[in-house]
């Protein structure tokens, strides 16, 4: 993994320099992600793929459905291939809506980076050139054993996304982590912040034993602190979440959140560029799938992550 982020940051480097008579006329690179406007988590990614169009001199373009609907993100796709662009960076939030239009594209002959929602295997199936993500229950597996080892027993995870079904394996691996089996322990909060608030304080006032709370993301994360703050909870209770944002580094920094998992979202909208660049120019590819995390962020290590919080963190 080491070896090969070098490599692509040299290869991304090395393009800066390039003239433009070697670069052509230079390719376009689409990201559709599932992300309705409203999630400001995916602020990241675009900051990510602007960063290494400019690097390689591509045009790219960030499209998502604007509510998060996954048949209109089916639709975006359709019309993406059809717009025949160099490359195609997508999500796989739901397989059964999204492999058919991906599999177009990729019989049309548009390369094809599946990043973030997915796994390597769903990727090979719908004839990706490769994944650039967090392997989801690997990181909720990781996550739950080491709550369990700071003696945590019962959770409650918040799921804002149900619709994706990949996101809800990290609820899954926590409660595999922890030993417990997942149960009722996992509420559908919907994506409305004040919606969210609230059912996570009714969950915990109907559950009053319940050791920890598990977040997936900002849009989730930032009403869960509130709720904590408003029921006195903030701080007693073990918290901890999937990515990061601003408000959650401001938590983990006053000791609400325990730790942050980071998924460096920066690279899986980053690297997919540097790579396809290279693919269309040089017919090079990756030998592998890339990792973009698990990495656990706790307040001892949070200077360069609060600093770039939001942006490329």
């Amino acid at each position: 993994m080491k070896k090969t982020l070098i490599a692509l940051a040299t290869a991304a480097i090395a393009f800066t320099g390039v003239s433009g008579s070697a670069v052509a006329d230079g390719e376009r690179f689409v990201l559709v992600s599932h992300a309705p406007d409203s999630d400001s988590w995916w602020n990241t990614i675009k900051n990510g793929l602007a960063l290494a169009g400019e690097q390689v001199g591509a045009e790219v373009e960030y499209r998502n459905p604007p509510t998060g609907d996954i048949a209109d993100m089916a639709r975006i796709i359709e019309q993406t291939a059809a717009s025949n662009p160099d490359g195609i960076i997508t999500t796989l939030a739901d397989p059964d809506v999204l492999s058919g239009p991906i599999q177009n594209a990729v019989a049309k002959g548009v390369p094809v980076i599946i990043i973030n929602s997915g796994t390597p295997e769903q990727a090979a199936d719908v004839g990706a050139l490769m994944y650039v993500g967090q392997p989801e229950y690997d990181a909720g597996l990781a996550a739950g054993q080491r709550a369990k080892r700071d003696g945590v027993g019962s959770f409650l995870c918040v799921n804002h996304v149900v619709s994706n079904p990949v996101v809800g394996e990290r609820c899954r691996g926590f409660a595999d982590g922890l030993g417990v089996d997942l149960g009722t322990s996992m509420i559908d909060s919907g994506q409305d912040p004040a919606e969210i608030k609230n059912k996570v304080k009714a969950y915990l006032l109907a559950n009053p034993d319940t050791e920890a709370v598990l977040t997936l993301g900002p849009t989730s994360a930032d009403p869960t602190i509130q709720a904590l703050q408003e029921m006195g909870k903030a701080g007693d209770i073990y918290f901890g979440t999937f990515d990061l944002g601003t408000e959650i580094v401001k938590a983990i920094k006053d000791g609400t959140i325990q730790w942050g998992i980071d998924q460096q979202p920066f690279l899986q909208a980053y690297l997919p560029v540097i790579v396809l660049a290279n693919y269309q120019r040089y017919g090079v590819l990756p030998g592998n799938n890339i990792n973009s995390g698990p990495g656990f962020i706790t307040k001892d290590a949070l200077a360069k992550v609060e600093e770039f919080a939001g942006e490329y963190r």
